[in-house]
């Protein structure tokens, strides 16, 4: 599933360069700089330049952003959905009780709104971005098999340094393990797949809390 990069328009050094700067150096300016109301915005940049970075790096197989829904592993979905909740009421009784199950409870009409916005405007360029970009255009510079996907989960869960909680960040990183892990295996539609999902329970079990820009302290 990992494409032939050999076709990549730069030279190694150029692509660590940029490999810095989108991965590493971008979640810090807007952890450190970007005012969190902006977070849509800087994500519709992002992924516009990631298609454009993805369409300049040539052999990528465009179809295969469509195709594969018939390798999607329903039991892993019901997997990541479960285990979302569960980690979701564990956290919350533990850390803020009152927010559980908050927006069923008192905004159903929101959480429907989430439910459907939130696989398109969110998850979805967030999965261009760190899985088909990560793995076709930089997929030379990485280490291979288990190291591959280490780093993918390394730099999904750095991309949400702007909450600043280690709870997003450990929650980050084990969904981006299982999406890229899925991205690998079964295709991009099964990587948002599993992405929306676990985003969308997150919102239902009421750990939207920790994902919402509008709750970011900054500790400086």
């Amino acid at each position: 599933m990992v494409a032939d990069t050999t076709d990549a328009v730069r030279p190694r050094p150029w692509l660590w360069a940029e490999f810095a700067a989108l991965y590493v150096g971008a979640p810090l300016a807007i952890a450190l700089f970007m005012p969190g109301h902006m977070l849509f915005e800087a994500l519709a940049v992002f992924s516009l330049a990631g298609l454009w970075l993805l369409w300049r790096t040539g052999g990528f197989g465009w179809h295969s952003l469509v195709s594969g829904w018939g390798r999607i592993r329903w039991v892993e979905v019901l997997g990541i959905a479960v285990a979302t909740l569960v980690a979701g009421v564990v956290i919350l009784q533990v850390s803020n009780p009152g927010r559980l199950f908050d927006i069923p409870r008192n905004r159903p009409d929101m959480l429907v709104l989430i439910w459907t916005l939130y696989p398109l405007l969110s998850a979805l360029p967030q999965e261009l971005i760190f899985r088909p970009l990560f793995f076709h255009r930089y997929g030379a510079l990485l280490p291979v098999g288990h190291g591959a996907i280490a780093a993918n989960a390394a730099v999904f869960s750095f991309a949400h340094l702007m909450y600043w909680s280690w709870i997003v960040a450990l929650m980050t990183f084990i969904g981006g393990w299982f999406f890229a892990r899925a991205y690998l295996r079964q295709g991009f539609p099964s990587a948002w797949l599993l992405h929306a999902v676990a985003g969308n329970m997150l919102f239902a079990v009421g750990m939207g809390y920790y994902f919402w820009s509008g709750n970011v302290v900054r500790p400086f």
